[in-house]
């Protein structure tokens, strides 16, 4: 058990039956009444999102989830096929499971599989991904420096704003939370 005083992001915990990720939170204290916690919570099974409060000093139970390291390897229809890279073992991932993070996964890629108690939750990317432009407008001379932005499709299909220098056959720098261009990789 977990007093919600200790909530930081990125914790799992088991409410109402359901295993949440803490993506933000806050500590309230009210000039009248008692203090409590707002928090946003993720379900790791369906990836719904909610806010809930609780009391100060609450306890919720802690859910120990296991990191395994796996290799994305391919698409067969509707399933996606990761592979164990110490053990060999391959698991199979709907499409409707990883829905976000097909946007950013290429063949071959390493990624970390959450597991709970023997049940797959999930695909947790890195921060960032390395993925090559497929098409775009080509730039135009002279605006590097407006600070203005063009759309450019990217190997997996993601769609991503981008300055005008970014051509065909560039390297990016995307961020896995929001899909939000970086840096020229």
């Amino acid at each position: 058990m977990i007093s919600v005083n200790d909530f930081r992001t990125g914790l799992t915990i088991e409410v109402d039956n359901g295993i949440w990720r803490v993506m933000d939170f806050q500590h309230v204290k009210p000039g009248k009444g008692a203090a409590f916690v707002r928090s946003k919570l993720r379900n790791l099974r369906n990836g719904a999102i909610q806010e809930k409060t609780f009391r100060a000093g609450e306890k919720v139970a802690k859910a120990q989830i296991d990191n395994r390291r796996m290799q994305y390897l391919y698409a067969n229809g509707d399933m996606h096929v990761f592979m164990d890279t110490d053990s060999y073992e391959q698991i199979e991932l709907t499409a409707s499971a990883i829905e976000y993070e097909l946007k950013f996964l290429k063949e071959n890629m390493e990624v970390q599989i959450m597991m709970y108690q023997g049940e797959t939750l999930g695909v947790e990317l890195p921060n960032t991904v390395s993925l090559t432009v497929t098409e775009t407008e080509p730039g135009i001379k002279g605006d590097t420096a407006t600070g203005g932005s063009k759309p450019a499709t990217v190997e997996t299909g993601l769609t991503v704003n981008v300055p005008f220098f970014v051509n065909e056959g560039d390297t990016l720098i995307i961020n896995t939370t929001d899909g939000s261009y970086v840096s020229r990789g």
